[in-house]
C-alpha cells in the first residue's frame, strides 16, 4: 500500500514536466495540449490526495476535473477539424457534473459516477466518429498519425469509461476491495496515453501563416509530373453532375499541384490548399478520396515523391537537402513515402540506371 501512495504524484510530475517541455519546443502550437496536459496532472494529483487522505474537498473536485477531461480533449481534436467548436454546449456536461457534487448529499450517490462515464463513453465515440474525416488544420504529411492518435484518444477514454464503471461498481458494492488496482490501471496508464495523444496535434500542427517562416520556392527546372496517376475512374454511385464536379476539384487541384507546387510548402494543410483553390475543404477531400481511391494525404506526398525523384536524377544534392526541397519535415517519413511510391530506398532510386521510355 505504501508503494502504491506516491504513483499518483509521480505521474502528475512526469506529465507537468512533459508539459512544460512541449509548451517550451513548440510555443505556437501547444497552447491546448498544455493545458490538456495541466489539467491531467492537476486531476492525478487530486486523485492521489482523495485515496491518501480522504478529504471531503478532493472527494468534490475529483469528478469535476475528470468530468473535464474528455471534453478538453475532444476540443483539442475538433479544434483541427473545424474552426469554431461550440464552447458552451459542451461545458454542459462538466457543470452538470459540478451541480451534481454540489448535491451530492441530497441526490443518489452513484448519479455523479454515472454522469462522469457517460462523458467519457460519449466524448469518445466523437472522437472515434470524428477521425474518419480529414483534419483541416494539421499538416497534410502528418494526416495519418493524427487519425490514428485521434483513434486511440477515443479508444483510451471509453477504456476510462469502463474502468470507472468498475471503480464505482467497487466502491458501491464490494467496499473498494479492488480500488487500487482499478485507479493503477485507469489514471497512471490510460490518463497518461491519452495526453500523449493529444499531443500529437500541436506536433502536427503547423503556426499561424503569419507566424510561418515557410515558403515555397517557385522551381525553375521546368519539368511536369508526368509520373502522378491522373484520376481514370470515379468511384460508382455518383450521378452526373457529382461527377462533373468532382471531375472540375480534381483539374484545379492537379494544376495547382503541377503549376504553382504547393506541395513544397513542409506546413500545408487542408485548409490552406481550400483557401488557395477557393474550393471547400471536405469537398476537396471528398473528391481527391473518390478520384485517386487514396487520402489527401498520400496524393499530395505522391507529387512530393516525384518531385523528389526528379531532384535525384538531375543533380547531386544530398538526400536530405531534396526531401526538404520536396516538402517533407523529416528524413524517415520521406523514405517510408518513396518506398511505398518507388519500391525502393532514394539511395537506390538515385544510383539505378534511368528506364527508357
Amino acid at each position: 500500500m505504501m508503494l502504491a501512495i506516491p504513483l499518483p504524484f509521480i505521474a502528475a510530475l512526469l506529465l507537468l514536466m512533459t508539459g512544460v517541455l512541449l509548451r517550451y519546443k513548440y510555443p505556437q502550437t501547444s497552447q491546448k495540449s498544455f493545458w490538456f496536459t495541466i489539467l491531467c496532472a492537476l486531476m492525478i494529483t487530486i486523485v492521489g490526495l482523495r485515496w491518501t487522505l480522504d478529504i471531503a474537498l478532493f472527494r468534490f473536485l475529483q469528478p469535476i476535473l475528470g468530468a473535464s477531461v474528455p471534453v478538453v480533449a475532444w476540443l483539442c481534436f475538433s479544434g483541427e477539424h473545424k474552426n469554431k467548436p461550440n464552447l458552451k454546449l459542451h461545458w454542459f456536461g462538466p457543470i452538470t457534473v459540478l451541480i451534481g457534487s454540489l448535491l451530492y448529499g441530497h441526490i443518489w450517490v452513484g448519479l455523479v459516477d454515472i454522469l462522469v462515464n457517460s462523458l467519457y463513453f460519449a466524448y469518445g465515440s466523437l472522437l472515434l466518429k470524428s477521425s474518419f474525416s480529414t483534419p483541416e488544420k494539421v499538416r497534410l504529411t502528418d494526416v495519418p498519425r493524427v487519425i490514428v492518435a485521434e483513434r486511440l484518444a477515443g479508444g483510451f477514454l471509453l477504456f476510462s469509461a469502463l474502468v470507472d464503471s468498475v471503480l464505482s461498481y467497487d466502491i458501491l458494492l464490494l467496499d473498494a476491495q479492488h480500488s487500487n488496482l482499478i485507479l493503477s490501471m485507469g489514471y497512471l496508464v490510460f490518463i497518461p496515453a491519452i495526453v500523449v495523444s493529444v499531443m500529437v496535434v500541436s506536433i502536427s500542427t503547423p503556426p499561424n501563416e503569419k507566424h510561418s517562416k515557410a515558403q515555397v520556392v517557385s522551381s525553375t527546372s521546368g519539368y511536369y509530373l508526368d509520373d502522378v496517376d491522373r484520376p481514370i475512374k470515379l468511384a460508382g454511385g455518383l450521378d452526373e453532375d457529382q461527377v462533373e464536379e468532382v471531375t472540375q476539384i480534381i483539374t484545379k487541384f492537379d494544376n495547382l499541384m503541377r503549376e504553382k507546387q504547393i506541395f513544397r510548402d513542409p506546413d500545408l494543410y487542408l485548409n490552406k490548399l481550400a483557401r488557395k483553390l477557393g474550393i471547400p475543404a471536405r469537398k476537396i477531400s471528398s473528391a481527391v478520396n473518390q478520384a485517386y481511391n487514396q487520402n489527401i494525404s498520400k496524393v499530395i506526398n505522391t507529387y512530393r515523391i516525384e518531385h523528389a525523384k526528379t531532384l535525384l536524377k538531375q543533380n547531386d544534392e544530398s538526400i536530405t537537402e531534396v526531401f526538404l526541397s520536396s516538402g517533407f519535415h523529416t528524413k524517415s517519413n520521406f523514405n517510408r513515402e518513396f518506398s511505398r511510391v518507388t519500391g525502393q530506398t532514394p539511395s537506390e532510386f538515385r544510383s539505378s540506371p534511368p528506364v527508357l521510355d
